[in-house]
């Protein structure tokens, strides 16, 4: 019997090594497909126009919208196996919500696909350091990832490939978890743009450092709820979107044409799901951003505490007090403003960006990212060259181990 339960072990054993050197083997494929890029220079806003995304814009026809809940998925192994799908439909339908997409980890949830609003969304990434993107309009999960470590060369690829199978791709809380640093912002290329405002960090820096650098990132809000029973965890953080209509094509153009801005909702510890539910109509709505030659003009429908009008770096170019119109000459220097409002009761709504650009022009990311052919293979050839070298050595330990 202790024989059996030690060729019993000894064969348990053997049958997670190699589990776990043909796990080790996908990542380091995964590793050894990644490209060595050249990324484009930042280079600012320029031009004699400029791009507003609200011009024309009426203020009806606001939808509000959260592309970041997680419900039980994978039988319960992901965070938010609390959560089923009737539950997240049912509580934000309660706070007032029109558009709502379940962000699964590696997972397009199906829930309501027959209904002409679905918009196939999941969330990419299983990195120890929060690696993740929000892919909205996904034809497919990818499985890419590089979950040991990633340079600047591996983020970039993994936006690039999750281009290819869907509408758009957010990249996901970057402050959170310490994978991304503000300073990526200004080389990566082809992502449409920042979830700024997330229940677990803000990353207003991040999106000032994309921008600053000529890349126009449109900003997401979401709760990214993994317990949709904690008022803590919902109708915190949201955008809204302007459309005539709920229809999924008609909510994916709108947020490809900036058409949206970001709701930073204050709440309290001790908040509960009635409480929140009853001030929604407090919630202070956007009017317009409209422009009169080198003027902007924005307006909400109550009393604001302040309009902030920030540009380059991040810095502050101007503000209004108390008033529910304000208004900000641009300046020969300014290559974008967005605009930051804020309320009494702590509520603050986030404007997408008003940029300079070329007559006629309406400015997106710059040239994308180019593969570097020599660079590549220079890599590839020394990230094999290092694991046959680890592999031999291993072989020879185990080799000198047996002799003894």
């Amino acid at each position: 019997m202790i024989k059996y339960l030690i060729g019993l072990l000894k064969y348990t054993g053997m049958m997670l090594v190699l589990l776990l050197v043909l796990i080790l083997t996908v990542i380091f494929w995964f590793y050894l497909m990644a490209p060595v890029y050249d990324f484009p220079e930042p280079k600012p806003f320029s031009g004699s126009a400029l791009y507003n995304p609200y011009e024309g814009l009426d203020s009806l026809n606001w939808r509000r919208a959260n592309f970041q809940v997680q419900s039980r998925a994978w039988g319960g192994l992901t965070d938010g196996r609390k959560n089923s799908n009737e539950e997240i439909d049912s509580v934000y339908r309660s706070l007032e919500y029109e558009v709502i997409a379940t962000s699964d980890y590696m997972k397009i949830n199906r829930w309501g696909e027959d209904l002409e609003t679905f918009i196939p969304v999941y969330e990419h990434g299983y990195g120890t350091n929060k690696w993740h993107q929000v892919v909205i309009g996904a034809r497919r999960v990818n499985w890419i990832d590089f979950p040991l470590g990633q340079s600047l060369n591996h983020k970039q690829y993994i936006l690039d490939v999750l281009r290819e199978n869907s509408e758009m791709v957010y990249i996901a809380h970057p402050r959170f978890g310490g994978g991304y640093k503000p300073d990526d912002m200004t080389w990566l290329t082809g992502y449409t743009g920042l979830e700024v405002l997330n229940y677990f960090r803000n990353s207003i820096d991040y999106w000032d450092s994309a921008l600053s650098a000529g890349r126009y990132a449109a900003l997401m809000g979401n709760d990214d709820s993994h317990d949709i029973s904690n008022p803590m965890e919902v109708g915190h953080r949201m955008t809204y979107i302007h459309s005539a209509s709920l229809h999924s094509d008609s909510i994916v153009a709108a947020l490809k044409a900036n058409r949206a801005y970001g709701a930073d909702i204050f709440r309290t510890r001790e908040e509960t799901m009635q409480e929140k539910i009853a001030k929604i109509p407090s919630i202070a709505r956007f009017r317009y951003a409209r422009l009169c030659g080198d003027t902007l003009k924005v307006a909400v429908d109550k009393t604001a505490a302040s309009f902030r009008f920030i540009g380059q770096g991040g810095k502050e170019k101007g503000r209004m007090d108390n008033v529910s119109e304000a208004w900000y000459v641009f300046r020969s220097d300014d290559t974008y403003i967005r605009t930051e409002i804020h309320f009494a009761d702590k509520n603050v709504l986030h404007l997408n960006p008003v940029v300079r650009c070329n007559p006629n022009e309406i400015p997106g990311n710059p040239p994308l990212a180019t593969v570097n052919i020599y660079k590549t293979w220079v890599y590839r050839v020394l990230l094999l060259a290092s694991l046959i070298f680890i592999i031999l050595n291993i072989v020879f330990l185990r080799l000198k181990l047996f002799k003894k």
